[in-house]
């Protein structure tokens, strides 16, 4: 009778799992929805309009105010964003439905504090999704040909240099991550900054990174280093000194180097070889290299266990958009640090995708 009964339960169990593979593959098939309609609704501008009334927003007012000329699929756009919590309604002083803000759809401000807006900007435009395509192609190509290359022709940083355009994107892009991510190191380990005079940030960008820490610790000197056709472009920046170069020639002079999301877009070997150009510029007794980066396969506990897997999805996006690039677990940190000639590293989990990983020479 047991077994007749385990065997039933089991027929039973079985069909659950199949009914539940059934509901998640719907999600797989139209996942690229949930880009396409949080990208529509950053360039309708709909969270920023919200979050400048303090009242609900009914639809003919929020579709007057956007010009949408048919207020029925600004209606569907909006249902399928409040039925993924982006987005809820709430009833106005005169008992019509209207629209409001959530923490998460104030993410998605273009100029809002902590917004993520020019990330979703970024790798929803059809320059970077068109590699995503042949990710099977790269897997079984005899060479090394990165899907971005294959798509258009040269690498991500040789496309952005001859393409204003996508530059400014990524530059945005990265400076959103900036000020959350460095909002994070700021709150979690703010002693690894203590002692440092001047500070080089290798691939700074547009100076955001660099910017922040010089104005949270007004005692650093910043230099923000990073390729001609960026720095060309870089807005001043209070204590901070914008460089030209090429990290794989030669860094500026500092107490300290600071490369965030910068090794993961390499390989091994060319990070040890940037590793290798900061510690020549750093102060042998004194100097550390301060890295970011995501690090795979963290303890349970440590770290934040909630965007564990979107270290695993970046993954994805380093061979998706870059030739040698992908993100790495402690141990294969450890070897690169190795062997690009550091004593001793530590790494520091704080409440973001990335942590801290500290090198000394």
């Amino acid at each position: 009778m047991g077994e007749e009964t385990n065997g039933v339960a089991r027929i039973h169990e079985g069909d659950k799992a199949e009914s539940q593979a059934q509901e998640d593959i719907w999600k797989y098939i139209f996942g690229f929805t949930e880009m396409a309609a949080v990208k529509c609704a950053i360039e309708l501008g709909i969270p920023d309009f919200l979050e400048n009334h303090q009242e609900p927003i009914t639809l003919n007012q929020l579709s007057s105010v956007l010009g949408c000329s048919c207020s029925n699929f600004l209606y569907r756009i909006l249902r399928f964003l409040i039925n993924r919590g982006i987005f809820k309604e709430e009833s106005t002083g005169h008992g019509e439905i209207g629209y409001v803000q959530t923490p998460l759809s104030r993410l998605l401000r273009k100029d809002g504090e902590n917004s993520m807006a020019a990330l979703v900007l970024l790798e929803a435009s059809p320059v970077m999704l068109a590699p995503w395509h042949f990710l099977s192609a790269r897997a079984l190509a005899k060479g090394n040909t990165a899907s971005f290359s294959a798509v258009h022709g040269k690498d991500v940083w040789e496309y952005a240099e001859t393409n204003p355009e996508h530059s400014k994107l990524i530059n945005d892009a990265l400076a959103c991550h900036a000020r959350v991510t460095i909002l994070a190191i700021v709150d979690n380990c703010p002693e690894i900054f203590k002692g440092i005079e001047t500070l080089v940030d290798v691939g700074g960008g547009d100076g955001t990174t660099i910017s922040l820490l010089v104005k949270t610790f007004p005692w650093i000197r910043g230099i923000n280093f990073d390729l001609p056709h960026v720095v060309s472009v870089a807005p001043h920046c209070h204590g901070v000194q914008h460089v030209e170069g090429n990290m794989f020639d030669s860094i500026p002079k500092a107490d300290a180097a600071f490369l965030m999301s910068i090794l993961h877009d390499w390989s091994d070997d060319e990070c040890i070889q940037i590793l290798k150009n900061c510690i020549k510029i750093i102060p042998k007794d004194t100097g550390k290299v301060i890295m970011v980066e995501v690090v795979l396969e963290k303890e349970k506990g440590e770290g934040n266990e909630k965007l564990k897997d979107v270290g695993f999805m970046l993954d994805m996006v380093m061979m998706a958009h870059t030739t040698n690039g992908k993100e790495r677990t402690a141990k294969e940190w450890a070897q690169i640090l190795t062997a690009a000639g550091f004593n001793s590293h530590s790494i520091k989990h704080i409440n973001a995708i990335e942590s801290v990983i500290l090198a000394y020479p």
